[in-house]
């Protein structure tokens, strides 16, 4: 079914593939303005619709710069609210979006934000910040970031895309030609040598191109933070709470530690209602196992603080499960040194700059 609705909507994806094509070209012959900041901007995109790993790369970076004055700027996607909002403690994922949410409660010492206009965000915190990280905007044509990495999901690679509405890309295969980083995401352990070159290969040569994979941390209680080791997912029935673009990677990981899973699936950003965390409740409750847990993504866990929501889960043993982005190949100094190099030569040539003037 899904193959013959995907053939009537491709006269639509040509039309949509040809009016992003024009804006694209537009934005490049500078018919369309783009703006360009003195200060180190770095975007994390990619180029289809739904998850790829950019939380997990926009963390990896705020460790990576963590001596500096960070903003992490984001559309707030799923957020009830419109304009420029600085993330603050009275925010929920309602306010300021799930992944915002989750950079804020993660790391307190840096500046979360949230806005549709990435230009017009910058220019709020730009004053009193040194770097500025943008979650999702590689295709935000009105700024000019001065470096992107572009991620690409490993199973994704393997597959036929299509432009929207068809298929899941969001601007032609070839545009990733405008990013200044490739990063392969989601890439499996048992991936032989072989897989790589035939995935790497879909790029031309002049892009430098990095691999990276899943780790998973400890699972963390939901309301008390503690933390538990690994084995403590062993061999226990998971009730599994998702509302991400692509849960395939957990539920794989899950299963190979001998769980079995019951899995409560929703779309991305999903904002739970009582109703649904009722009927979670209500069939943990059923099962007749008595080594089980609730076990959700820490960014579904963002959406879980509501009053009510909390005072339903509260005696349940929920738990969420971090994750982080390691860079494989031995090639982690490498990318590290890459944005490290641009982050040190924009910020002298800003000091010079404010220098002279």
């Amino acid at each position: 079914m899904l193959k013959y609705l995907r053939i009537l909507l491709l006269p639509l994806s040509l039309i949509y593939g040809l009016v992003v094509y024009l804006s694209n070209q537009l934005y490049n012959l500078g018919v369309f303005h783009s703006t360009k900041f003195d200060l180190p901007v770095i975007v994390v995109g990619n180029l289809v619709v739904g998850g790829s790993g950019k939380s997990p790369a926009t963390e990896y970076l705020i460790n990576l710069f963590r001596d500096r004055k960070i903003a992490v700027l984001s559309r707030g996607y799923g957020r009830k609210t419109k304009g420029f909002i600085r993330a603050g403690a009275a925010d929920t994922a309602l306010t300021i979006g799930d992944e915002p949410l989750q950079f804020y409660h993660k790391f307190p010492q840096i500046t979360v934000a949230v806005c549709e206009d990435r230009v017009k965000g910058i220019r709020k915190l730009q004053s009193d910040h040194d770097l500025i990280l943008l979650d999702d905007a590689f295709q935000h044509r009105s700024l000019k970031p001065g470096f992107s990495i572009l991620l690409f999901d490993f199973n994704q690679l393997n597959k036929t895309q299509f432009l929207l509405p068809a298929g899941n890309l969001r601007e032609a295969f070839s545009s990733y030609r405008r990013a200044d980083l490739l990063m392969i995401t989601k890439v499996p352990s048992e991936t032989t040598a072989a897989e790589l070159k035939r995935v790497k290969d879909k790029f031309d040569a002049e892009h430098a191109v990095f691999c990276s994979s899943i780790v998973y941390q400890q699972p963390v209680s939901l309301y008390d933070s503690e933390e538990f080791p690994l084995s403590a997912l062993k061999d226990k029935t998971i009730f599994l709470l998702t509302g991400i673009a692509n849960p395939a990677p957990l539920l794989t990981y899950l299963k190979q530690l001998g769980s079995t899973i019951v899995h409560h699936d929703y779309p991305d950003h999903y904002l739970y209602k009582f109703s649904d965390l009722q009927r979670l409740r209500d069939a943990f409750h059923a099962h007749s196992g008595k080594e089980k847990i609730i076990l959700t993504t820490e960014k579904d866990a963002q959406r879980l603080f509501d009053v009510t929501i909390k005072e339903l889960l509260l005696n349940l043993p929920v738990f969420y499960l971090p994750i982080r982005m390691e860079i494989g190949q031995g090639k982690q100094s490498i990318f590290d040194q890459k944005l490290l190099t641009y982050v040190s030569d924009i910020t002298r040539d800003r000091h010079l700059y404010q220098s002279k003037n």
